[in-house]
């Protein structure tokens, strides 16, 4: 049995620009059909006690990340036990998770790329790699995966990712990087095999028995690929589901 896990979501318990509470994250996750989400708050960890509740409560795989601010960028990671000073470098952060047997995703990294507007306010160069120079940025060095579906990206800043994870071999997962209900599971990770631990997680994201997906709030999980690219511009140009 497969696992469907949005990989990013944001709570009111771990990060402030969320006003997502935690109880409407399981509610909204149980009536989409989510297996799992993997909480990613900012710089920090859920309590272990309390994420033990929590999951004993709703009965749903809940995995405690964290999405790291570095200099590199912000990266999803799992596997830590707690915030470690000096994890704000992206090469002390990737020596960190290897210890602890965790893994690491950069998170939407090419977000505003596509933008001129943003371009001209930063007063830099429009961004004009191709994937092939895209792949050779640093941050692609530190991490074990590419997010190439991210709920607040648009897909043109999505396909990008993907092609960039395509050049480096590296797999790619989804997530809704939801801050209210409105937007879980929008995007998802499809693990092959059922979760129902941390430690399975990571032995199936370090095996890469998994995909990034879209589709599931209307009922039509698909493959996230080049092929199905233009089936999900149909989508986001249809917007989200009455009462979604």
């Amino acid at each position: 049995m497969a696992a469907i896990v949005d990989m990013h979501v944001h709570t009111t318990r771990g990060a402030s620009d969320s006003n997502l509470q935690p109880e409407e994250l399981a509610e909204e996750a149980l009536r989409l059909g989510l297996t799992g989400v993997h909480l990613s708050e900012h710089d920090r960890l859920w309590d272990t006690s309390e994420l033990e509740r929590y999951r004993r409560k709703y009965h749903l795989f809940v995995a405690n990340g964290m999405e790291v601010s570095t200099d590199l960028g912000h990266i999803l990671t799992l596997g830590l036990d707690r915030y470690v000073p000096g994890i704000r470098r992206a090469e002390e952060l990737r020596r960190v998770v290897q210890e602890a047997g965790g893994y690491m995703i950069v998170a939407h990294p090419f977000r505003h790329l596509f933008d001129p507007a943003h371009f001209r306010r930063m007063g830099g160069e429009p961004f004009n790699l191709t994937p092939e120079q895209a792949a050779k940025l640093p941050v692609f060095e530190v991490v074990d995966a590419v997010e190439a579906l991210n709920g607040c990206n648009t897909l043109q800043e999505n396909l990008f990712a993907l092609r960039v994870a395509q050049v480096l071999g590296k797999p790619v997962t989804g997530g809704s990087d939801a801050h209210s209900n409105q937007g879980i599971g929008i995007y998802v990770t499809v693990f092959e095999r059922e979760l129902e631990s941390e430690k399975q997680m990571l032995e199936e994201l370090h095996a890469g028995r998994f995909y990034a997906g879209y589709g599931l709030r209307r009922g039509a999980l698909t493959r996230f690929s080049e092929e199905s690219a233009a089936r999900l511009l149909e989508v986001e140009v249809a917007g989200p589901p009455a009462g979604g």
